[in-house]
């Protein structure tokens, strides 16, 4: 067993957890190194979590500011695994995993639709419990962990803590937390996560606040059977194949044929919310297919149309 624990590591290996009296699970999206995202039931027994609010205290530094709170995008950074001493590196992490968020669309052509701040979150230990191997504990404000439901590369932070860090900052409508480590890592949820020190890292932001943002639904599947549901209520995934779609001018009819930026055209492609079959997708490879690419047509125009009716 231990082993095949071992072998498993770099894959996204799986390690039985003791039982638990809760039963609950919660789905969370699982990224890998190499761009495929695949949805897993965690057990909530599992989630490092306070379910309680508690009063916490930090310096908050302005990244960008176009605008008055409240009239702009503010996504703040919040750092769990710095010390003190650490918060330079921080800093230098916020900077650079704007700096590649910026540069995919629509980001880059509203950059200034956005307010960006810097929540210093000081821990009494530098890193996260169980990074990269189990066993490991750290001492930190947010109480990250890799490991998290068993999967080596599912990162988790207390997010009741995490979101009490990011009312700090003015206006805050997403918190992005970077945890203090070099391994590829990082989850959503209420939060997104990401490791600060890795750059493949970055774009589970990136996927993640197409959801929070432009409310986009995955586009990959997984279960090989048929989607058992009706017309999906995202504007990314239908039920309709593309002579429906064109026949009763459904969903995205109009921009069937349109080229679009993570490459070809616009058409309907089987295989999306999670399902192989009988679903499809606007696009061979987004953004929210897997990772390392652009957002399609649709995501696009989804994203600049929410952020547009927040920011003027």
């Amino acid at each position: 067993m231990a082993a095949a624990v071992a072998m498993t590591a770099t894959i996204y290996g799986l390690v039985q957890l003791p039982a638990s009296a809760d039963t609950r699970t919660e789905v969370r999206e699982v990224f890998s190194p190499n761009g495929s995202i695949r949805k897993e039931n965690v057990r909530v027994a599992d989630l490092p979590r306070t379910h309680k609010s508690v009063d916490v205290t930090a310096e908050v530094v302005t990244i960008q500011q176009t605008g008055a709170p409240g009239s702009r995008y503010d996504l703040v950074f919040v750092g769990d695994g710095y010390t003190a001493a650490e918060q330079e590196l921080f800093h230098s992490q916020v900077l650079a995993r704007w700096t590649q968020l910026s540069a995919v669309e629509p980001f880059r052509t509203l950059k200034n639709s956005f307010n960006v701040w810097q929540v210093n979150a000081i821990s009494a230990q530098s890193g996260s419990d169980n990074d990269p191997t189990l066993g490991i504990e750290k001492d930190t404000a947010l109480d990250g962990e890799f490991w998290c439901g068993g999967l080596d590369r599912l990162v988790c932070v207390d997010e009741t803590v995490a979101e009490q860090y990011a009312q700090l900052a003015p206006g805050a409508d997403q918190a992005l937390i970077l945890v203090n480590s070099t391994t590829y890592g990082g989850s959503g949820g209420s939060v997104t996560v990401s490791s600060g020190g890795n750059a493949l890292s970055g774009d589970i932001v990136v996927h993640e606040l197409g959801h929070s943002i432009g409310g986009l639904a995955d586009e990959y599947g997984g279960d090989p059977t048929v989607y058992p549901g009706g017309e999906p209520g995202d504007p990314n995934t239908s039920v309709a194949n593309e002579a429906t779609m064109r026949a009763q001018r459904l969903k995205w009819f109009d921009y069937l044929g349109k080229p679009t930026p993570d490459g070809g055209v616009i058409g309907t492609f089987e295989g999306a919310a999670y399902y192989d079959r009988g679903v499809y997708r606007p696009s061979e490879n987004s953004m929210m297919r897997s990772l390392g690419n652009e957002f399609n047509l649709i995501g696009v125009d989804q994203l600049t149309a929410a952020i547009l009716a927040k920011t003027g």
